[in-house]
């Protein structure tokens, strides 16, 4: 802004030296002071004052950064006279901009498209936004209450890594830059502000307990005259204004709130465009560097920790690009969406389900933009229960947030929304540690807490188990595998992660939601041949399919041929029985049938199936109509 000012000065009068009269070098160095970084943070106020005093006479020419050299007195009054008129026209340009200028703090909305409040900002200020991110030591240096895990992960924070790194890349695209620093956002905030005569601050609201403290920190830290203007922007499918309830009145059972939201015919709002008059970002403001993630953690071998496993299910590279490429090869590219719902339960490769939602979570990609795909992958290719499916996934999520803002902090006690009582929950932290190592004995659960180890990712299927045994077997306080979870998971999400946990342990509002899993069950269920067991435990490689969910139960001799030692090369079970206690090890189990789950609303089959037939009358029309058209 006024840098570039100065600039404009100059270079004005460098061009009418034969003319006029030029500027010395002390005044350009005491106007070049006037307008750098130093004084920008009150640069309005000060050349007000320079302004004042030589209209007054009260400051000499030399005194008000307008020294000339010797000319004739007729010269050197118009030359200044003119000099101070340029600088005066440009000084309160720059004030102008200065007072219109807005700072959008990115938090999980690192995105520049469908990101209503970068859009807010930008037409609140015209185009004059200092977006800005921070790296806060709350969230990357410190530990978990109970299980003094790290709270963000190895592979989280690479991922979060690539995702700011992503965000400044489309923001200096659309000709601004993304200001980063290391910090917490009180304190930066604040500091941005009073040295950027900043008076509005944009960001997208959270709903939990931690993130809400943090934004009474910053409304506490900053100066009076500063206003926080808050968006619940496109965090979920369904904006918060939009439900037929308030959210104190959210169902306590999602089929309910999927029913009404469904009943209703609940618009989902049309995505919001990034902003065209983004201005780049002052000369006077270090954009500061992105930190490595051994910085940021602390850890000397986290590239290493934090590197690529060649079997997990995808590459996972942060931010908007990458998030949306993903989308874009699912639903159009790939057409793998068209069977989302027969293959999401499985557990190995990319194509057994969607895996947005690590993008989701960070915000790289809104979920009413994947909705607007799906609608026009279903424009082309006709709907069907999978694409259903993937929208009802995105209404889960929805629910979790919603149900969050309606409980707060509940979700995080141990008797959760309910209140109970009655579960007593156990600090074991012997089979809390084979549970998080992958060592119970128990094939299914250790393949997919070594993936989470290894990934930062697991499958929904193996979520749901791996949960359920923690709760159910070893009976370990829940929180502690939420803990785990918000660790080291991709899509860490504190409504999704703990409204889920909510449910595993059966503390929510649900009264159905009690459920449990027989792990050997599902195991033989979701992978009769073995394959995922293989990929994550090669010790039990060699073991033939019938057994290597049980290797409890393989013969003496057949683990002989296998070169399996129990105890040795594979720990054996942690307890002695499973599935409510009704089975022992001893004891064979069969594989059940796979979930299926609801269908598409009748309605909106019948509807789909009429737009079908209307289409399919209006081709035989036009084939009709054309002599030369015959059928593919």
């Amino acid at each position: 802004g006024m840098t570039r000012c100065l600039h404009f000065v100059l270079s004005s009068s460098h061009a009418r030296t034969a003319s006029s009269a030029t500027l010395s070098s002390s005044a350009a160095a005491a106007a070049a002071a006037s307008f750098c970084g130093k004084a920008s943070s009150r640069g309005p106020c000060r050349v007000a004052q320079r302004g004042a005093a030589a209209a007054s006479g009260s400051r000499s020419a030399e005194a008000t950064g307008c020294g000339w050299a010797s000319w004739s007195t007729t010269a050197l009054c118009a030359g200044r006279a003119r000099s101070r008129a340029r600088l005066l026209t440009m000084s309160a340009s720059s004030a102008r901009e200065a007072s219109r200028r807005a700072i959008a703090w990115f938090r999980s909305d690192l995105r520049v498209d469908d990101n209503p409040m970068l859009a807010d900002a930008s037409k609140h200020s015209d185009g004059n936004v200092i977006a800005v991110y921070c790296f806060d030591p709350k969230i990357f240096r410190a530990t978990t209450r109970l299980g003094k895990f790290a709270k963000t992960g190895l592979h989280r924070a690479r991922f979060l890594l690539e995702c700011v790194a992503d965000l400044r890349n489309s923001l200096e695209k659309l000709g601004s830059g993304l200001v980063v620093r290391v910090g917490e956002p009180e304190d930066v905030l604040a500091e941005l502000a009073k040295t950027l005569n900043v008076t509005d601050i944009f960001y997208t609201e959270e709903v939990c307990s931690e993130e809400l403290a943090v934004e009474r920190g910053v409304r506490d830290a900053l100066q009076a005259g500063v206003t926080l203007h808050k968006r619940w922007g496109a965090t979920t499918l369904h904006h918060i204004d939009d439900l037929p309830m308030q959210p104190s009145d959210v169902p306590n059972v999602f089929s309910t709130f999927r029913r009404q939201v469904e009943n209703k015919g609940l618009p989902v709002r049309k995505c919001v465009a990034p902003p065209s008059n983004l201005k780049r970002v002052p000369d006077s403001v270090q954009i500061g560097e992105l930190p490595s993630i051994r910085e940021l953690t602390g850890d000397s071998n986290a590239a290493a920790h934090a590197a690529h496993d060649e079997r997990a299910v995808l590459k996972f590279v942060g931010g908007e690009a990458a998030g949306r490429a993903r989308v874009l090869y699912y639903t159009h590219e790939s057409g793998l969406i068209s069977s989302y719902k027969q293959t999401r339960n499985g557990m190995v490769g990319e194509a057994y389900s969607s895996k947005f939602s690590a993008w989701l979570a960070h915000g790289c990609v809104s979920a009413r933009w994947i909705y607007a795909e799906i609608k026009r992958y279903e424009e082309k290719h006709g709907a069907n229960d999978s694409t259903y499916w993937l929208i009802f996934e995105l209404l889960w999520r929805d629910y979790f947030r919603f149900a969050a803002l309606k409980y707060g902090s509940s979700i995080f006690l141990p008797g959760g929304p309910r209140g109970r009582t009655d579960k007593k929950w156990s600090k074991d932290m012997k089979r809390l540690a084979a549970w998080t190592e992958g060592n119970t004995g128990f094939p299914l659960v250790d393949a997919n807490m070594r993936e989470l180890r290894q990934t930062g990712f697991m499958s929904n299927r193996g979520r749901q188990n791996v949960a359920s045994f923690l709760v159910r077997e070893l009976g370990v306080d829940w929180r502690l595998g939420a803990e785990w979870f918000e660790s080291l998971l991709l899509d860490s999400d504190p409504c999704s992660n703990y409204g889920n946990w909510n449910y595993a342990a059966g503390i929510g509002d649900d009264p159905r939601e009690d459920r449990h899993f027989n792990v050997v069950k599902q195991a033989k269920t979701y992978d009769p041949s073995g394959e995922y067991a293989r990929l994550w435990l090669p010790e039990l490689d060699s073991l033939p399919s019938d057994h290597i969910y049980e290797p409890y139960r393989c013969p003496k001799d057949e683990l002989q041929r296998c070169n399996v030692v129990l105890g040795v090369d594979y720990p054996n079970p942690v307890v002695r029985s499973f599935g409510r206690g009704n089975f022992g090890l001893d004891q064979n189990v069969s594989a059940g049938k796979a979930h299926q789950g609801p269908s598409r609303p009748k309605q909106r089959q019948k509807q789909t199936k009429e737009r079908g037939n209307r289409k399919a009358a209006s081709a035989a029309k036009q084939q009709s109509a054309d002599p030369l058209a015959r059928p593919d």
